[in-house]
């Protein structure tokens, strides 16, 4: 969201990521936020036709994104195909290039695309999941004029539609699909939304009922498991762990997370998760497992601060580094201002971390993206890291 000066923008780049143990001390200390890095490159900036409050990429073709904003409908964009615009007051909103309808409200945060196929799932305040494939309006075969697909790409050409249209206009021009499946069982709002690893048919969603659902597509439009009071609050966020589809974490406006096992999810008819992290002082807004270590997982909060924690240390000695951390927490990130709305590991570059707050009520318009890098002292042995670190000495003591 802007501060109205310029329109809502989708922009893409390339960052360049600074090597671990590189970062000069000179370059540290003369650090100044408020000046272009020399990093970050944009190469494409689209005009979205109102807020963007969620984004995410299709895994089998990294050129073709989600974004949620503030109507019943998911926007797909094919970002080689999409001009370059110029983000001034005024502008003509782009239009997207594939329109997903079966929402009957506002679908505005929860969002997620399948691993394995191309799927979309979405969560709104009509009480819904809803389920999407972009194969429905897509060639598998060979490009077609008008088609989209890069060299080399296995994913799903996208047939495209004109691009730029008015600035509060519903993009009416754009291609539509339907829903696969819509799916009910919540009763007030779904908050995220997230597919098993290992099954494109089987998700799951949380909501401001306080409940977590398990879906399978496979067995009809009702929860295949429906916890009750998951959390003692509205439910934010949900994620399921790559590693061992077995976990599921749930973050909630009571503050808290907590980890619980799909083999044995309620007891007493209620929510019985097997941990329970407490380490924010506000809302928990986003959690996700590390693709670096299994046991491994972030959450972020209205309280402005990325929490790192490791289930299996939690009833283990805990770190002389953090003594009065709760059980589970071994780093804390607390470089944003305000509340940390997501944030995503790098699957490509381990321990690096990409997080988005929203500033506006602190700095009165917009929001800051930072990435970042857990050094390696944090999540290794120190042992192991300062062993390594001394056969790098005599080269370091060389340098000018």
């Amino acid at each position: 969201m802007t501060d109205g000066s310029v329109p809502n923008t989708l922009v893409i780049a390339n960052c360049e990521i600074v090597k671990p143990r590189v970062a000069a001390a000179e370059h540290i200390s003369q650090f100044n936020e408020e000046a272009r890095s020399p990093f970050v490159k944009k190469y494409k900036t689209i005009i979205h036709p109102g807020e963007v409050n969620r984004i995410r990429e299709l895994p089998q073709n990294s050129k073709i994104i989600a974004t949620h904003t503030d109507s019943p409908d998911v926007l797909i964009w094919d970002v080689d195909a999409q001009p370059n615009r110029h983000a001034v007051l005024g502008a003509m909103s782009s239009h997207p290039d594939l329109l997903l309808t079966g929402h009957q409200d506002n679908a505005e945060f929860a969002l997620a695309m399948c691993p394995t196929e191309p799927f979309v799932l979405s969560g709104g305040k009509d009480k819904t999941v809803v389920l999407w494939s972009i194969h429905d309006h897509v060639s598998t075969l060979a490009s077609e004029p008008g088609s989209m697909k890069p060299p080399g790409s296995s994913g799903p050409n996208i047939k495209h539609a004109s691009r730029v249209g008015g600035s509060n206009q519903k993009p009416a021009d754009s291609p539509s699909i339907q829903a696969r499946g819509v799916y009910h069982g919540h009763s007030d709002t779904v908050e995220d939304v997230q597919f098993c690893p290992s099954s494109a048919q089987e998700f799951c969603s949380v909501g401001d009922d306080s409940c977590l659902m398990l879906w399978d597509s496979r067995t009809g439009s009702d929860p295949v498991v429906k916890v009750e009071k998951a959390h003692d609050a509205d439910l934010h966020c949900v994620d399921w762990n790559h590693h061992d589809v077995n976990f599921i974490l749930t973050g909630s406006a009571d503050n808290t997370v907590r980890m619980f096992d799909r083999r044995n999810l309620t007891s007493g008819g209620i929510g019985a998760p097997i941990h329970k992290f407490e380490g924010h002082n506000a809302a928990v807004l986003c959690v996700q497992w590390s693709p670096d270590k299994s046991s491994v997982f972030g959450s972020s909060a209205e309280d402005g601060i990325i929490n790192i924690w490791d289930h299996e240390k939690v009833g283990k000695q805990r770190d002389s580094r953090l003594p009065n951390a709760p059980p589970g927490l071994f780093f804390k990130h607390g470089g944003h201002r305000d509340k940390v709305v997501d944030f995503h590991w790098n699957t490509y570059d381990p321990w690096t971390i990409v997080s988005v707050s929203d500033d506006c009520e602190s700095t009165g318009g917009g929001g800051t993206l930072q990435i970042w890098r857990i050094i390696d002292l944090i999540h290794r042995p120190e042992e192991e890291v300062l062993e390594e670190l001394d056969k790098f000495k005599s080269h370091i003591l060389k340098c000018p």
